[in-house]
């Protein structure tokens, strides 16, 4: 129970989850849970256990308890096993691999938008020509499309889309089997702040259209107002979980991050600025007294 409401069914758990990268633990003994509308942002600087955590949803990842024993450490809508068809059914991901190098290896990038999106459907990156795809299949694409407001791309090549408009795609990729969970690995990379405001509008709406919304980040600034929970992430553990008015705080940020932070309100977003002035740079000295010697005037005999 939070606030006298019951939660809705988790859709993600981590239960002491532990992943080893050499001897260092990428994840430490992890645990968290997350329910269904509740739109969650996962926290933390470089290094923190932020790409682990992603390739443990994506299962090409698998984490065990810092016991090392049998217990499940990992449920995804509370099964243990998770089919790969299943989850990329229930749960669209959209990383920042997938973005750099969706369909190079086999169209060297040059995949409509269309297609793109319709390949969500076939767990591919493009069509191919043995794929059977019905035109029942290219109108969920097309409706994919429109969710993320991108119907205007769908004969345009990826190559020779915006960063902006690539990302729009992609996600209408993994939205084309209606997902229950849309997790979003630092989504406005690379974005100018027009296209980055556009964009998180474009996941607002779909927040109110009942998608669960999981952005895992270390920018501040993609916390759109619809979450309701932060986890701040550190050395692979949860260092604060909360809602964003208590998690955003300089004292709180500054732990993680390891630097003197301080954080502002902007309309319904928040900004995060290093405080303390940029050393001040000397500049040369034009005194005589600064520079090299001057030579002696010559004697007078």
């Amino acid at each position: 129970m939070t606030g006298g409401r019951e939660l809705a069914e988790p859709v993600l758990e981590f239960i002491d989850a532990t992943v080893m990268r050499g001897r260092t633990r990428a994840l430490d003994g992890l645990s968290l849970r997350i329910h269904r509308g509740e739109h969650t942002a996962i926290l933390g600087p470089n290094g923190a256990g932020k790409t682990t955590l992603m390739r443990v949803l994506t299962l090409d990842e698998r984490p065990r308890t810092s016991a090392g024993d049998d217990r499940p450490a990992l449920r995804i809508f509370g099964n243990e096993r998770t089919d790969v068809e299943e989850l990329r059914r229930r749960m669209g991901v959209v990383t920042g691999d997938l973005d750099a190098n969706f369909g190079m290896s086999s169209w060297g990038g040059r995949v409509s938008g269309l297609d793109a999106a319709t390949s969500g459907l076939l767990g591919t990156q493009g069509l191919f020509s043995h794929h059977d795809v019905t035109p029942a299949m290219h109108a969920q694409g097309r409706a994919a499309l429109e969710r993320v407001q991108a119907a205007h791309l769908a004969a345009k090549p990826l190559t020779e889309m915006s960063t902006g408009e690539r990302r729009r795609v992609l996600i209408a990729r993994a939205l084309v089997t209606r997902p229950e969970v849309l997790v979003l690995d630092e989504p406005t990379t690379g974005l100018d702040f027009v296209a980055r405001h556009q964009f998180l509008e474009s996941i607002r709406r779909l927040a109110h259209e009942g998608t669960t919304i999981l952005i895992v980040t270390h920018h501040v600034e993609e916390v759109i107002p619809e979450i309701r929970r932060i986890v701040l992430l550190s050395c692979g553990r949860a260092a604060f979980d909360g809602p964003p008015a208590e998690a955003l705080t300089s004292d709180h940020l500054a732990a993680v991050y390891g630097a003197p932070l301080a954080v502002e309100r902007q309309g319904d977003y928040y900004a995060v600025r290093v405080v303390g002035a940029a050393p001040t740079l000397t500049a040369p000295s034009t005194s005589p007294a600064a520079g090299p010697p001057r030579p002696s005037p010559p004697s007078r005999s």
